[in-house]
């Protein structure tokens, strides 16, 4: 562990900064008439430009720097081995406190997805959604490759023992080894235990907040709000975060704009945009994102045999109803609807944007491609750029996100899902007249219907991809499948070659340039993927799609008109 100091001056950007230094002694003086007091007044160190009149009732141990403009009152227990930036206000406040060689939160180990550590997420300042999925989902990488340099490279992240310039922290209790970024607030949290609260944004356009009764401990909040009531232990709070109103988590990280309200999370492992706002839902052993929890969803990842062990991936997009609930292991596939009880760990990959049904016996039934004629799947699309919390502030965004519902993710998995249906509807059905595979149970008229949902929104997929109509020059090099990697959407072979860096540096920038290239990946990849078939029918791509947005507006028109009847019916 990298050692830690409180005496090493803070950078500054002007050329009339007067560093502090001893008190004389008509100060310590004032100070003590004023209800201060110290271990050693000689380890205290005021600057110059200091007012001691807003230095009231606080008790200073160890080494102390106090930078011009702090206020400070009422901090009983004490002030302890710290810095206090420029212009900071502290009141009110039960204990500040540092020891030696604090990570403040830096390397907490969180066990995501399973519950039992095997899967450890080492956390730290710029921990990107990408980075935290490949230590989840691939342990090796970081046991093997990351190993011999990651504690250097952790050490190197940790932030200063410091009350940071303009920072607000107010009517608490004990803060113990809490590292307090530059205008961060902190008001009412009742206990903070070895953390950092950090701002990267411009200044005057912070995000870092933590509100009344909030008790965390082993943390990371960047660039995010807790407030009133939360409780956190071993986790991880990213760019854009809210959780408030009672909601209780442990080993959990939740990433770029993802909202949680009363519930509970446990061992998640929450993509950008995840939100879950009601009480009685537990999120647990899981990955997510753009998912939203329904009233009382629940899984369960303990059988009673070996632990904990159990956990599952719930794909971009996925959605839950009310009381829905997933027997664990199990993987959804993307932007499907979850309804009913699920108990035979069902996976539904290979089908996206279904409905899936829990029958009396806890079987799941699926509905394949239902959710493309949802009008709320495209204004889904479009309202996610516009919540970005993130934007105008600034600053380096930590996740790369695709916002694309129809991208080679999506359009690889319907067109592998074409295939599967043509082979299921050459066999007969059971004698109940259902068609079975992988344990889950279809119609034959479901898997007719999602042939034609499934091309109509490949078709529309492709009219935005080549405006001209015009697929790319025939390549015949093998196409590759593609991967949702926490919200950003890669080829395999990136995701090869980011699992052979031996730095999460090094890692990062493979994924920084294909997120920066990602249109011309995708052409390559249409040109590699769309045989004869396809380009055969380039000339109706676009009565394709025409059919795909009919679809669609149907939709749209059908709900509207509901809505409308309802509303007649409730008027007085």
């Amino acid at each position: 562990m990298t050692k830690q100091t409180t005496t090493e001056l803070p950078a500054t950007e002007t050329d009339n900064y007067r560093p502090p230094k001893q008190l004389e002694w008509w100060q310590t003086a004032q100070l003590e008439k004023q209800g201060c007091s110290a271990d050693n007044w000689e380890l205290v160190t005021f600057s110059p430009d200091v007012d001691l009149r807003l230095v009231r009732n606080v008790h200073f141990g160890g080494n102390v720097i106090v930078e011009g403009g702090a206020r400070l009152r009422n901090v009983p227990g004490g002030i302890h081995n710290c810095r206090i930036g420029k212009d900071a206000i502290v009141e009110n406040v039960a204990r500040i406190e540092f020891e030696e060689e604090a990570p403040c939160g830096v390397g907490i180990s969180i066990a995501a997805l399973d519950e039992t550590g095997s899967r450890p997420v080492k956390a730290y300042p710029g921990l990107s959604s990408q980075i935290a999925t490949l230590m989840a989902r691939v342990p090796n990488w970081l046991e093997s490759r990351l190993s011999p340099s990651i504690q250097e490279f952790l050490d190197a992240k940790i932030p200063p023992h410091e009350i940071g310039n303009k920072a607000v922290v107010r009517d608490c209790g004990i803060l113990r080894n809490v590292s307090v970024g530059r205008e961060v607030k902190i008001e009412g949290a009742l206990r903070l235990v070895n953390g950092c609260i950090l701002n990267n944004a411009a200044p005057g356009r912070g995000m870092a907040y933590v509100g009344s009764g909030v008790d965390a401990e082993n943390f990371i909040i960047e660039d995010a709000k807790a407030d009133s009531g939360v409780i956190l232990r071993n986790c991880y709070l990213g760019q854009g975060v809210e959780i408030e109103k009672g909601f209780t988590a442990h080993d959990s990280l939740f990433f770029a704009n993802c909202s949680f309200e009363n519930g509970e999370a446990c061992a998640v492992l929450a993509g950008p945009y995840t939100v879950s706002m009601h009480k009685a839902s537990l999120l647990i052993g899981c990955q997510t994102s753009f998912m939203n929890a329904g009233s009382a969803t629940n899984q369960s990842n303990h059988m009673y045999k070996l632990g904990p062990v159990h956990w599952g991936v719930l794909e971009r997009g996925v959605k839950t109803s009310s009381g829905a609930y997933i027997m664990l292991g199990a993987k959804i596939g993307a932007f499907s609807m979850v309804m009913g009880q699920h108990k035979t760990h069902p996976d539904s990959s290979s089908f996206p944007f279904s409905y899936l049904f829990g029958d009396e016996r806890g079987a799941t039934v699926v509905v394949p491609g239902a959710m493309l004629r949802s009008c709320g799947l495209m204004r889904d699309e479009k309202k996610w750029p516009t919540r970005d919390r993130r934007q105008k502030r600034k600053m380096h965004l930590n996740d790369r996100i695709n916002f694309g519902v129809l991208n080679p993710f999506t359009v690889d998995s319907m067109l592998n899902a074409i295939d599967v249906i043509t082979e299921l509807l050459s066999h007969p059905a059971d004698d109940d007249l259902y068609v079975r595979y992988k344990g889950m149970k279809f119609t034959r008229a479901a898997l007719e219907r999602a042939k034609l949902l499934y091309t109509a929104a490949i078709y529309k997929y492709l009219s935005v991809a080549l405006p001209d109509g015009k697929f790319p020059e025939p390549d015949t090099h093998t196409p590759g499948d593609w991967v949702d990697l926490g919200g950003q959407i890669i080829p395999r072979s990136v995701l090869t070659k980011v699992l052979a860096t031996d730095s999460i540096e090094e890692a990062e920038e493979i994924l920084d340039d294909a997120f920066e290239h990602y249109s011309e990946l995708e052409l390559e990849w249409i040109g590699r993927r769309f045989g004869t078939w396809w380009r055969s029918r380039a000339g109706i791509i676009p009565a394709g799609a025409e059919q795909f947005d009919s679809l669609v507006e149907d939709d749209r028109t059908e709900y509207l008109e509901s809505l409308a009847r309802e509303t007649k019916m409730l008027t007085l």
